[in-house]
């Protein structure tokens, strides 16, 4: 599973936080947001939903490893993306 360099994913967590920014500032102000809430709901439960299914993989890949993975279910609840990295880079390191 050596596909993720640490370049791919430094550039993949720049470019979320830069669309994450882009996303609040277009939503945030003193006018309507051009958001509609069907569209706000969609978002929310297919975020949702993603990281319910990215959890289940990461049990799955600790398991398959032999890791231990509630230890990363705090963090990954907190902050899901930055954590996933961690996990992805922390499986791939070479066992001596």
């Amino acid at each position: 599973m050596y596909v993720w360099s640490k370049q791919l994913v430094i550039g993949l967590l720049v470019a979320f936080v830069l669309l994450e920014g882009l996303f609040f500032f277009m939503t945030g102000g003193a006018a309507d947001s051009q958001l509609h809430v069907r569209t706000t709901q969609w978002i929310s439960v297919n975020y949702i939903l993603l990281v319910i299914w990215i959890f289940v993989w990461m049990i799955d890949q600790a398991r398959v490893r032999g890791k231990n993975v509630w230890v990363w279910m705090l963090p990954f609840l907190i902050c899901p993306l930055p954590t996933l990295v961690a996990f992805i880079l922390m499986l791939q390191r070479r066992v001596a």
